[in-house]
């Protein structure tokens, strides 16, 4: 068996994780984001409003391995597979750290203008999304010779939500046992310092693919 005919198994089994993962999320950031808005928690509302970046990022890998099985075989089109793939990669990275931003100033905000928490509400919505986050995460799993930059910026976003879940969850806890409300904004600029590294290890990474970028000897 090539080379060749191993990635594109790889390919349409990455296909096929990746179309999973987005219908579980779509359901999963609306209810973050409902529920976010009703108990005022900032931690709950970033998460789901970086998981919708989520879907928009793990719709563009799948996109991606749609193209490449649809046009593989095209005898009127030629393109790098591993390209598109980048290309796909690269852009998540992006919207990843556009929403690390935003989650960093949307959390200083609420840090300087606390507003009340309705905790045991947004605890529950918080702890189903690190369920959902977990499965996916197990999904999206993949060893690393079947690996390509496009899968691995899906794997990141997953584990990116997985944080801003557990850092959520940590947050509204101490905060209603102790009535502070400010672990919650807290929360979330850690989490966008986290999710930042990522993203630009992700940009560098991806990059380099593009442009095949390599070291003279």
């Amino acid at each position: 068996m090539n080379d060749g005919h191993i990635h594109d198994q790889n390919h349409g089994t990455h296909e096929q994780k990746t179309r999973w993962v987005v219908i579980l999320t779509v359901c999963t950031m609306l209810a973050e984001i409902i529920v976010g808005y009703y108990s005022n928690s900032m931690a709950l509302t970033a998460e789901g409003y970086h998981m919708s970046t989520h879907v928009f990022a793990l719709g563009l890998s799948y996109v991606a391995y749609v193209l490449i099985r649809k046009y593989a075989q095209s005898e009127h089109l030629s393109f790098h597979k591993e390209k598109v793939l980048s290309l796909a990669g690269f852009t998540s990275a992006i919207v990843l750290l556009v929403i690390a931003v935003i989650m960093a100033i949307e959390s200083i905000s609420r840090l300087i203008n606390p507003l009340p928490i309705k905790f045991s509400e947004a605890i529950v919505v918080a702890s189903v999304g690190l369920v959902v986050n977990a499965i996916s995460a197990v999904v999206l799993h993949h060893d690393k010779e079947e690996s390509d930059q496009n899968i691995r910026a899906a794997y990141v976003h997953v584990l990116a939500d997985g944080l801003t879940s557990i850092t959520a969850i940590v947050a509204l806890t101490i905060g209603m046992i102790y009535t502070i409300y400010s672990f919650d904004a807290i929360s979330g600029i850690i989490g966008s310092v986290v999710i930042t590294s990522w993203s630009v290890s992700l940009i560098k990474n991806s990059g380099k693919s593009l442009i095949e970028f390599q070291r003279k000897s």
